[in-house]
Formats: C-alpha cells, sequence, structure tokens
C-alpha cells in the first residue's frame, strides 16, 4: 500500500477525531499545553491501535464487533453531545465535571473516534499489508489533527462563546448519526 493511500485513510479516521477536538476546544476546558498534548495523545494512541486489534481479531471477532460497534459510536458521542448542548443553553452550567484529558471522558472519547479503525485493521488483514505502517501514519495524522480542533475550538470559543458549545454538541451528535447511516447503508 503506498503512502498517498495510507494518507488518505488516515485522513478520513482522523475527521471524527478532528470534529470531536473542535467540540472539545469551544468548551474551553483543554487549553494548556499539558491537557493538549493528552487529548491529542490518547486520540491518536486509540486511534493506532484499533487498527493493530481488528488486524489481530481477523473476520471472526471483528464482524462481531462490525454489528453494533455504530450503536457503540452514536451512544457516546450522542451522551456527550446532549451534555455539550444542555451546558452552553444554562451560563452557569459546564459540560464536563474536571479535566477532560483525563479519566472516564478521555476514554470514552477516544474509543467513540476510533471505532471505525477496526475494520480498517480487518481491511489491512485482508489485504495482506503490512499494519504497523499504516497504523503510525494513522496515529501521527490524528494526533496532529486533534491538536488543529482543539486550537480552531478554543479560538471559536472564544468569539463565539456558549453557543459554541451547543454547535458543538450538535457537531457530536452529527458524527454519531453520520456513523450510524453509513453502517446502516452498507
Amino acid at each position: 500500500m503506498d503512502f498517498l493511500t495510507i494518507l488518505l485513510i488516515a485522513l478520513a479516521l482522523a475527521m471524527d477525531v478532528f470534529a470531536v477536538s473542535l467540540s472539545i476546544g469551544t468548551t474551553r476546558q483543554a487549553t494548556l499545553p499539558r491537557p493538549i498534548f493528552r487529548l491529542a495523545f490518547h486520540f491518536g494512541l486509540f486511534q493506532f491501535f484499533m487498527p493493530i486489534l481488528g488486524y489481530l481479531a481477523g473476520s471472526t471477532f471483528a464482524q462481531y464487533i462490525h454489528q453494533f460497534d455504530h450503536w457503540i459510536a452514536l451512544g457516546l458521542l450522542g451522551f456527550v453531545g446532549i451534555r455539550m448542548i444542555r451546558a452552553g443553553f444554562d451560563p452557569e452550567e459546564s459540560a464536563f465535571q474536571g479535566d477532560l484529558s483525563r479519566g472516564k471522558n478521555l476514554v470514552i472519547l477516544s474509543l467513540a473516534t476510533s471505532l471505525d479503525a477496526l475494520s480498517i485493521g480487518l481491511s489491512l488483514a485482508m489485504l495482506g499489508t503490512n499494519v504497523l505502517y499504516p497504523c503510525v501514519v494513522i496515529g501521527i495524522v490524528s494526533s496532529v489533527l486533534s491538536v488543529v480542533g482543539l486550537l480552531a475550538g478554543h479560538r471559536l470559543g472564544i468569539w463565539f462563546g456558549k453557543k459554541m458549545e451547543i454547535l458543538g454538541g450538535v457537531i457530536l451528535i452529527g458524527i454519531g448519526l453520520r456513523i450510524l447511516v453509513t453502517h446502516l447503508a452498507e
């Protein structure tokens, strides 16, 4: 598999990471270098490991996950999106308690954005492609786009305030619905 193909796959997978990072950035809760690094690192790490899991699991395990992974992604992204929308309408409320770059919120977001990468790993196994190099590219691209999304979202949050949290929540729910529709249309 050539580099351009791998890069296009990485960009496609990283679009969810970018959109989620943009949404997180609008909350202005991850503005310091350390939380930005943790979010970008974990998004990239999950995007790196999920294709490896898909590759190792082969058709048996991935087939069962593929039957409901879109519902899991919708549920996780919908849950976070609804919290952001509610917080956007209430000037006193925050969408997330505590640091988004730690704990269960970080795991939920990382998992929700990386479930599609399982099927990429399965595809790589079927093609007989070496999985490590594409996974490294996917992880790096996802981390970079996460940082870009966080910084852009932070700027938008400064300019437009709590309205951006509402938009960020709608975007997350939209991503979940797109994942669901894409899988149901297959």
